[in-house]
Protein backbone atom coordinates (compact mmCIF):
# COMPACT_ATOMS: atom_id res chain seq x y z
CA UNK A 1 0.00 0.00 0.00
CA UNK A 2 1.26 3.66 -0.59
CA UNK A 3 1.90 6.18 1.44
CA UNK A 4 -0.69 8.95 1.97
CA UNK A 5 -1.05 12.38 3.27
CA UNK A 6 -3.12 13.78 5.80
CA UNK A 7 -5.33 12.65 9.28
CA UNK A 8 -5.47 9.44 9.34
CA UNK A 9 -9.48 8.17 9.01
CA UNK A 10 -11.18 5.46 10.54
CA UNK A 11 -13.59 2.96 9.88
CA UNK A 12 -14.71 4.78 6.32
CA UNK A 13 -17.75 3.43 4.90
CA UNK A 14 -16.80 0.54 2.68
CA UNK A 15 -13.76 0.14 4.73
CA UNK A 16 -15.06 -2.12 7.30
CA UNK A 17 -13.47 -5.68 6.68
CA UNK A 18 -13.98 -9.16 7.74
CA UNK A 19 -13.39 -12.69 7.33
CA UNK A 20 -16.00 -15.41 8.15
CA UNK A 21 -17.47 -18.91 6.94
CA UNK A 22 -16.11 -22.35 5.58
CA UNK A 23 -16.88 -23.35 1.99
CA UNK A 24 -15.60 -25.24 -0.84
CA UNK A 25 -13.40 -27.75 0.37
CA UNK A 26 -11.14 -29.77 -1.69
CA UNK A 27 -9.11 -32.69 -0.97
CA UNK A 28 -5.95 -33.88 -3.12
CA UNK A 29 -4.42 -36.68 -2.51
CA UNK A 30 -0.60 -36.45 -2.98
CA UNK A 31 1.11 -38.48 -5.72
CA UNK A 32 4.62 -38.43 -5.79
CA UNK A 33 5.28 -34.82 -6.44
CA UNK A 34 1.95 -33.87 -7.80
CA UNK A 35 -1.70 -33.37 -6.26
CA UNK A 36 -4.33 -34.31 -8.90
CA UNK A 37 -8.08 -35.56 -8.71
CA UNK A 38 -9.28 -33.11 -6.39
CA UNK A 39 -12.68 -34.21 -5.13
CA UNK A 40 -15.10 -31.74 -3.17
CA UNK A 41 -15.20 -32.33 0.24
CA UNK A 42 -18.19 -31.80 2.00
CA UNK A 43 -19.77 -30.84 5.33
CA UNK A 44 -16.91 -28.62 6.25
CA UNK A 45 -17.54 -27.10 9.77
CA UNK A 46 -13.86 -25.18 10.23
CA UNK A 47 -10.45 -24.97 10.13
CA UNK A 48 -8.69 -23.86 12.45
CA UNK A 49 -4.72 -22.35 11.38
CA UNK A 50 -2.12 -22.75 14.27
CA UNK A 51 1.31 -22.13 13.16
CA UNK A 52 4.16 -23.51 15.60
CA UNK A 53 7.74 -22.06 15.55
CA UNK A 54 9.55 -18.59 14.49
CA UNK A 55 10.48 -18.86 18.16
CA UNK A 56 13.32 -15.65 18.91
CA UNK A 57 16.50 -17.14 20.34
CA UNK A 58 18.45 -13.83 21.56
CA UNK A 59 22.21 -13.39 20.85
CA UNK A 60 24.41 -11.41 23.21
CA UNK A 61 27.64 -9.81 22.69
CA UNK A 62 29.67 -7.19 24.01
CA UNK A 63 27.74 -6.84 26.66
CA UNK A 64 24.36 -6.22 24.85
CA UNK A 65 21.77 -8.05 23.14
CA UNK A 66 23.42 -8.18 19.92
CA UNK A 67 20.52 -9.77 17.87
CA UNK A 68 17.52 -12.00 18.06
CA UNK A 69 17.30 -15.39 15.13
CA UNK A 70 14.50 -16.71 15.10
CA UNK A 71 13.62 -20.44 14.46
CA UNK A 72 11.48 -22.08 11.18
CA UNK A 73 7.93 -21.65 11.16
CA UNK A 74 5.86 -24.73 11.07
CA UNK A 75 2.56 -24.36 9.39
CA UNK A 76 -0.03 -26.46 11.60
CA UNK A 77 -4.01 -26.42 11.11
CA UNK A 78 -7.42 -28.46 12.56
CA UNK A 79 -10.23 -29.45 9.78
CA UNK A 80 -13.36 -29.62 11.28
CA UNK A 81 -16.47 -31.88 9.18
CA UNK A 82 -19.32 -33.75 9.84
CA UNK A 83 -17.89 -36.44 6.97
CA UNK A 84 -15.01 -37.04 5.32
CA UNK A 85 -14.80 -38.19 1.05
CA UNK A 86 -13.48 -41.49 0.69
CA UNK A 87 -10.76 -40.19 -0.76
CA UNK A 88 -9.62 -39.30 2.51
CA UNK A 89 -9.57 -42.42 4.39
CA UNK A 90 -5.80 -44.09 3.14
CA UNK A 91 -4.68 -40.16 4.54
CA UNK A 92 -6.37 -41.16 7.99
CA UNK A 93 -5.05 -44.26 8.08
CA UNK A 94 -7.71 -46.61 6.81
CA UNK A 95 -7.70 -49.06 3.77
CA UNK A 96 -10.48 -50.97 2.11
CA UNK A 97 -9.80 -54.36 2.32
CA UNK A 98 -13.63 -55.45 0.22
CA UNK A 99 -16.29 -52.95 -0.55
CA UNK A 100 -17.59 -52.04 3.18
CA UNK A 101 -14.71 -53.09 5.17
CA UNK A 102 -11.95 -51.13 6.46
CA UNK A 103 -9.18 -51.38 8.47
CA UNK A 104 -7.36 -48.69 10.20
CA UNK A 105 -3.62 -47.82 11.50
CA UNK A 106 -2.16 -48.18 8.43
CA UNK A 107 0.32 -45.57 6.76
CA UNK A 108 -1.16 -41.97 6.11
CA UNK A 109 -0.64 -40.58 3.14
CA UNK A 110 0.21 -36.72 2.43
CA UNK A 111 -2.54 -35.03 0.87
CA UNK A 112 -3.12 -31.07 -0.64
CA UNK A 113 -6.22 -29.31 1.04
CA UNK A 114 -8.14 -25.99 -0.20
CA UNK A 115 -11.14 -24.07 1.22
CA UNK A 116 -12.40 -20.19 1.06
CA UNK A 117 -13.51 -18.24 3.64
CA UNK A 118 -16.12 -15.09 2.68
CA UNK A 119 -14.52 -11.80 2.70
CA UNK A 120 -17.54 -9.20 3.76
CA UNK A 121 -17.62 -5.35 3.99
CA UNK A 122 -19.78 -2.85 5.59
CA UNK A 123 -21.44 -2.14 2.17
CA UNK A 124 -21.61 -5.70 0.66
CA UNK A 125 -21.42 -7.85 3.42
CA UNK A 126 -20.53 -11.49 2.82
CA UNK A 127 -20.99 -10.77 -1.48
CA UNK A 128 -17.87 -8.42 -1.22
CA UNK A 129 -15.56 -10.93 -2.05
CA UNK A 130 -14.08 -14.17 -0.82
CA UNK A 131 -10.30 -15.87 -0.01
CA UNK A 132 -8.85 -19.05 -1.19
CA UNK A 133 -6.84 -21.10 1.20
CA UNK A 134 -4.17 -24.04 -0.01
CA UNK A 135 -2.72 -25.98 2.13
CA UNK A 136 0.80 -28.32 0.59
CA UNK A 137 1.77 -31.46 2.43
CA UNK A 138 -0.23 -32.11 4.93
CA UNK A 139 -0.81 -35.31 7.31
CA UNK A 140 -2.94 -35.83 10.19
CA UNK A 141 -2.68 -37.26 12.86
CA UNK A 142 -4.88 -39.72 15.06
CA UNK A 143 -8.51 -38.42 15.86
CA UNK A 144 -10.92 -38.78 18.62
CA UNK A 145 -14.50 -40.06 17.51
CA UNK A 146 -16.75 -39.55 20.43
CA UNK A 147 -20.29 -42.08 19.36
CA UNK A 148 -23.35 -40.83 21.71
CA UNK A 149 -26.95 -42.58 22.04
CA UNK A 150 -29.57 -40.74 20.36
CA UNK A 151 -31.41 -38.73 22.78
CA UNK A 152 -34.41 -35.69 22.54
CA UNK A 153 -31.79 -33.40 22.00
CA UNK A 154 -29.58 -35.07 19.15
CA UNK A 155 -26.42 -33.70 17.93
CA UNK A 156 -24.17 -34.80 14.54
CA UNK A 157 -20.92 -36.29 15.23
CA UNK A 158 -18.34 -33.34 14.47
CA UNK A 159 -14.79 -34.95 13.09
CA UNK A 160 -11.76 -33.18 14.18
CA UNK A 161 -8.07 -34.28 12.36
CA UNK A 162 -4.68 -32.27 13.23
CA UNK A 163 -2.72 -31.35 10.37
CA UNK A 164 0.79 -31.02 10.24
CA UNK A 165 2.77 -30.01 7.19
CA UNK A 166 5.92 -30.20 5.16
CA UNK A 167 6.51 -27.18 3.04
CA UNK A 168 7.13 -26.54 -0.43
CA UNK A 169 9.72 -24.53 -2.56
CA UNK A 170 8.67 -21.02 -4.08
CA UNK A 171 11.04 -19.92 -6.03
CA UNK A 172 12.46 -16.57 -4.78
CA UNK A 173 11.44 -16.84 -1.37
CA UNK A 174 10.99 -19.17 1.59
CA UNK A 175 9.50 -22.98 1.37
CA UNK A 176 5.78 -22.49 2.46
CA UNK A 177 3.12 -25.00 2.96
CA UNK A 178 0.24 -22.12 3.12
CA UNK A 179 -1.29 -19.95 -0.10
CA UNK A 180 -3.81 -17.26 -0.11
CA UNK A 181 -5.73 -15.65 -3.16
CA UNK A 182 -8.14 -12.60 -2.06
CA UNK A 183 -10.68 -12.24 -4.80
CA UNK A 184 -10.75 -9.06 -5.14
CA UNK A 185 -7.40 -8.46 -5.92
CA UNK A 186 -7.27 -10.94 -8.42
CA UNK A 187 -8.05 -9.76 -11.77
CA UNK A 188 -11.27 -11.58 -13.11
CA UNK A 189 -8.88 -13.52 -15.69
CA UNK A 190 -6.59 -14.74 -13.20
CA UNK A 191 -9.26 -15.79 -10.82
CA UNK A 192 -11.04 -17.56 -13.42
CA UNK A 193 -7.55 -19.52 -14.75
CA UNK A 194 -6.73 -20.25 -10.74
CA UNK A 195 -10.10 -21.57 -10.05
CA UNK A 196 -10.05 -23.86 -13.17
CA UNK A 197 -7.06 -25.61 -11.81
CA UNK A 198 -8.07 -26.14 -8.06
CA UNK A 199 -11.97 -26.73 -9.02
CA UNK A 200 -12.12 -28.33 -12.63
CA UNK A 201 -14.22 -27.25 -15.62
CA UNK A 202 -17.13 -29.14 -17.70
CA UNK A 203 -16.54 -30.03 -21.06
CA UNK A 204 -18.11 -26.71 -23.41
CA UNK A 205 -20.12 -27.36 -26.64
CA UNK A 206 -17.93 -26.61 -30.13
CA UNK A 207 -18.38 -26.72 -33.56
CA UNK A 208 -17.64 -29.42 -35.32
CA UNK A 209 -15.50 -30.14 -38.18
CA UNK A 210 -16.65 -33.37 -39.18
CA UNK A 211 -18.39 -32.82 -42.72
CA UNK A 212 -20.14 -36.18 -42.32
CA UNK A 213 -20.33 -38.32 -38.56
CA UNK A 214 -17.12 -40.43 -37.63
CA UNK A 215 -17.56 -43.33 -35.72
CA UNK A 216 -17.30 -43.30 -31.66
CA UNK A 217 -18.00 -39.68 -31.63
CA UNK A 218 -21.33 -38.14 -30.42
CA UNK A 219 -22.74 -34.71 -31.66
CA UNK A 220 -25.45 -32.26 -31.00
CA UNK A 221 -27.79 -30.26 -32.27
CA UNK A 222 -28.61 -26.51 -30.35
CA UNK A 223 -31.84 -24.75 -30.36
CA UNK A 224 -31.94 -21.52 -28.77
CA UNK A 225 -30.02 -22.13 -25.63
CA UNK A 226 -30.55 -26.02 -25.62
CA UNK A 227 -28.42 -28.93 -26.94
CA UNK A 228 -29.66 -32.07 -27.87
CA UNK A 229 -27.77 -35.13 -29.08
CA UNK A 230 -28.00 -35.89 -32.73
CA UNK A 231 -29.09 -39.60 -33.70
CA UNK A 232 -29.28 -39.25 -37.61
CA UNK A 233 -26.59 -40.93 -39.88
CA UNK A 234 -25.87 -38.48 -42.02
CA UNK A 235 -25.64 -34.36 -41.55
CA UNK A 236 -28.29 -32.35 -42.82
CA UNK A 237 -27.39 -29.26 -44.93
CA UNK A 238 -27.26 -26.26 -43.51
CA UNK A 239 -27.94 -27.30 -39.61
CA UNK A 240 -24.44 -26.20 -37.80
CA UNK A 241 -23.16 -29.71 -35.17
CA UNK A 242 -21.65 -29.63 -32.36
CA UNK A 243 -19.24 -31.85 -30.32
CA UNK A 244 -18.38 -31.59 -26.59
CA UNK A 245 -14.96 -30.87 -25.90
CA UNK A 246 -13.41 -32.46 -22.92
CA UNK A 247 -13.41 -30.34 -19.37
CA UNK A 248 -10.28 -30.19 -17.09
CA UNK A 249 -9.65 -32.47 -13.71
CA UNK A 250 -9.52 -30.63 -10.65
CA UNK A 251 -5.81 -30.36 -9.24
CA UNK A 252 -3.73 -28.40 -7.10
CA UNK A 253 -0.79 -27.04 -9.16
CA UNK A 254 2.66 -26.15 -7.10
CA UNK A 255 3.24 -22.45 -6.34
CA UNK A 256 5.27 -21.60 -9.12
CA UNK A 257 2.71 -22.96 -11.21
CA UNK A 258 0.24 -20.94 -9.98
CA UNK A 259 2.54 -17.89 -9.91
CA UNK A 260 2.80 -18.41 -13.62
CA UNK A 261 -0.58 -19.00 -14.38
CA UNK A 262 -1.35 -16.10 -12.51
CA UNK A 263 1.01 -14.23 -14.58
CA UNK A 264 0.30 -15.77 -18.47
CA UNK A 265 -3.61 -14.60 -16.87
CA UNK A 266 -2.76 -10.98 -16.80
CA UNK A 267 0.32 -10.21 -19.81
CA UNK A 268 -0.61 -6.54 -19.04
CA UNK A 269 1.23 -7.17 -15.61
CA UNK A 270 3.49 -10.51 -16.03
CA UNK A 271 5.15 -9.85 -12.69
CA UNK A 272 3.09 -8.62 -10.11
Amino acid sequence: MSATTGKLVWDESGKRFYQTGVRKGVLYVRNGNTYPNGVAWNGLTAVTESPEGAEPTDIYADDIKYLSIRSAENYKATIEALFSPDEFDECDGSVSVIPGMRISGQARKPFGFSWQTRLGNDELFEEYGYVIHVIYGATVSPSEKNYQTINDSPETMNLSWEIDTIPVPVTGHRATAHLSFDSTELKPAQLTALEAALYGTDGTYIETEDTEPQAGKTYYTKSGETYTEFTGEEFATGTTYYEMSAGTVAHLPMPDEIISLLQAADPDNPNP
